[in-house]
């Protein structure tokens, strides 16, 4: 009875050696990673304000013009007045400039076209960082903590056999406590799958909303009304010269 007691997690830890620890350790660092990108990834996502004040005022604008004096007046914080920021600047630097580099080749619209696309693989690149670390713990913690329980039972099969006792309790007692590295294993697994699971759709909605304002971006920078001159309207204008940087 005194031994069944003492038997459990803390006495798993006490007596690990350094291939337990090691493997305990990692995973422990596997969880933090995984729930403080989750977290930081959640309350990124649900930061919806700013977008839906941004196509509100883009939509009920009365021009162009308006809404690019707004995204001068409030820098872009979202992808949807980042993209549409971009795109004005794109839209009056070759409307003044025209190609003179090679990156600004072709007409108008091929030139707006590379910039809305580039600005969109930037947000996809942002959206997805961090959800292969996810993908990774979620396929591997599993494995390691059956690495760490089938190191576990060796050891305790081992010491079984070195101390000539082959009884029940002698047995399930070191086996069942090896099994505790699978459980932690899993414990770390679960919420990275799931979150991976939710943050890849969430970044598949917001993308497909984000190619949607894109196309509409396209189209009224493309076919529709042209950009006031820069000596009419300032705050754009005074931006073409950073466009590089900008990109």
């Amino acid at each position: 009875m005194e031994t069944n007691q003492a038997l459990g997690f803390a006495h798993f830890i006490a007596n690990a050696d350094g291939v337990a620890y090691a493997i305990f350790i990692a995973m422990v660092a596997m969880s933090v990673f995984t729930w403080v990108l989750i977290l930081a990834k959640s309350v990124a996502g649900l930061g919806t304000r700013g977008r839906r004040r941004f196509l509100a005022m883009f939509w009920n604008a009365q021009s162009l013009d308006q809404v690019a004096r707004h995204l001068d007046e409030h820098h872009p914080d979202e992808p949807f007045s980042h993209l549409a920021y971009h795109a004005f600047v794109a839209a009056r630097h070759h409307q003044q400039h025209g190609a003179k580099k090679l990156d600004e080749a072709g007409g108008a619209a091929e030139f707006l076209t590379r910039s809305i696309r580039r600005v969109i693989d930037e947000e996809t690149a942002r959206l997805e960082s961090g959800l292969t670390f996810l993908a990774s713990v979620g396929s591997t913690a599993p494995f390691v903590g059956l690495f760490g329980t089938v190191w576990g039972i060796f050891h305790a099969l081992t010491a079984i056999g070195m101390s000539g006792s082959a009884s029940l309790d002698k047995v399930a007692g070191p086996v069942g406590e090896a099994l505790i590295m699978t459980g932690i294993g899993l414990a770390v697994a679960l919420p990275a799958v799931l979150g991976y699971n939710f943050l890849v759709r969430s970044n598949r909605v917001l993308l497909a909303k984000l190619d949607a304002f894109a196309h509409d971006m396209y189209a009224f920078l493309s076919t529709g009304s042209r950009l006031a001159d820069p000596a009419e309207v300032t705050p754009i204008g005074s931006l073409q010269c950073g466009l590089a940087g900008a990109h």
